[in-house]
């Protein structure tokens, strides 16, 4: 007996999320509407009694389109990075906005073994796809990039924790020998 009373309580908590994901329906934009909350008493948040229950159901969503974010409507591509024997790297500073989808080209020139090293800039993103040669990468975490040979790496990604970062050739000092990422 207790047995069925613990299996039909999970089978109706388990239920709730799915069937008010049932109950969202599409208003004249195709944009889903949020279904109401369950019961005055029933939200398990830390927010105010005072606030009215509308205000506290509302969603804010951004109108990205029907694919999201990732769209190449939404992406901004900066300018390239160049590995290359004595020339810089970066043009100037990169100012990325969190949140926003970006794309970026690395081209080498092979006159020299090179990498781009920068684990705190690749953690304050998230990586989307590092595509070389027509063949696309999707990693769960990226510190280097290497390049023994001439060749071109493209990295798409969202900037995501706000901050100053750099990508730089290992064992170089020289401020050119980076490119500074300034997320806002």
């Amino acid at each position: 007996m207790t047995r069925l009373l613990i299996a039909a309580m999970l089978a109706a908590l388990i239920g709730v999320p799915a069937q008010a994901q049932t109950e969202a329906a599409p208003d004249g934009d195709g944009a889903a509407q949020t279904a109401p909350a369950a019961a005055d008493g029933d939200d398990d948040d830390d927010d105010d009694d005072d606030a009215p229950a509308a205000a506290a159901s509302t969603v804010q969503h951004h109108d990205f389109g029907p694919s999201g974010i990732m769209t190449r409507a939404n992406r901004e591509d900066l300018a390239p990075l160049t590995l290359s024997s004595g020339k810089p790297v970066a043009e100037g500073e990169y100012s990325l906005q969190s949140g926003g989808y970006y794309r970026i080209k690395i081209q080498a020139d092979g006159t020299q073994e090179l990498a781009l090293s920068g684990g705190d800039f690749f953690r304050a993103v998230w990586i989307n796809e590092v595509v070389i040669n027509d063949i696309e990468i999707r990693p769960m975490g990226v510190h280097s990039i290497e390049f023994d040979d001439a060749g071109e790496a493209t990295i798409s990604f969202i900037a995501i924790m706000p901050g100053r970062y750099t990508l730089s050739i290992p064992g170089s000092s020289g401020e050119t020998q980076q490119a500074v990422f300034n997320i806002r």
